[in-house]
């Protein structure tokens, strides 16, 4: 089990991400993107709040969060804020399926950032050409698209490209932070950034119960 268990966990993560384009796609009939992302940084946030002292010391936590507040502030938009609502918004004009297609670019981005800015995580050789024929495939993917969902596919892959700066940064200034504090002062930024966006745009009449239990499957798992 123990050899099986990063598998294990790796299919579980892939599964829950996977299934998180159908929920914002539900959630997106009845809700704008911004208030979407209100509901489901704030649920994920209250329920990093309740689950991280179960995990972690809280001391520690707390410290980590003080010590690094200027990056999580800037990581928090970049890798939470920013590309949940090119995602959202995106899903409101293409399918679901695609932006899970285009989603799968990040490693790509990711390896073209490196190239770029982060010589330590360089790609080089058959590796930075296999990056080259995957984001030529991306542009394919995108430029295929109608012009009415033209908008939708560069949203996504927006998106693609902020949780790349947002690893990378994550990697080079928080790798001293405990993933306990990143993830909920992320979220924290995030949610708190989003609020008045959220609040502004919510619906005047009350959504359906789907629209609800996508947002809470979405904040909590």
């Amino acid at each position: 089990m123990t050899r099986s268990r990063p598998i294990v966990l790796l299919g579980a993560l892939a599964l829950i991400w996977g299934s998180s384009f159908m929920f914002i796609k539900v959630a997106d009939r009845e809700v704008e993107p911004s208030t979407l992302i209100l509901g489901r940084l704030w649920l994920a946030s209250l329920t990093l709040a309740l689950v991280v002292p179960l995990l972690a010391d809280v001391r520690t936590v707390a410290a980590d969060l003080r010590r690094h507040w200027r990056p999580l502030v800037v990581i928090g938009l970049l890798n939470t804020a920013v590309p949940f609502w090119l995602l959202s918004w995106g899903e409101t004009r293409i399918d679901s399926g695609l932006a899970s297609i285009i989603q799968a670019s990040v490693p790509i981005f990711n390896a073209l950032l490196a190239f770029g800015f982060f010589h330590d995580e360089r790609v080089t050789g058959r590796r930075l050409f296999g990056v080259a024929i995957g984001f030529v495939g991306v542009a394919v993917l995108v430029g295929a698209q109608p012009h009415a969902k033209l908008l939708g596919a560069l949203a996504v892959v927006g998106m693609a490209l902020c949780y790349a700066a947002g690893g990378l940064l994550t990697r080079r200034h928080l790798s001293a932070a405990r993933p306990h504090a990143i993830a909920l002062g992320t979220s924290l930024v995030a949610a708190v950034a989003v609020t008045a966006a959220g609040v502004a745009q919510a619906p005047a009449d009350l959504p359906g119960w789907k629209t609800f239990a996508s947002i809470a499957v979405l904040g909590t798992v």
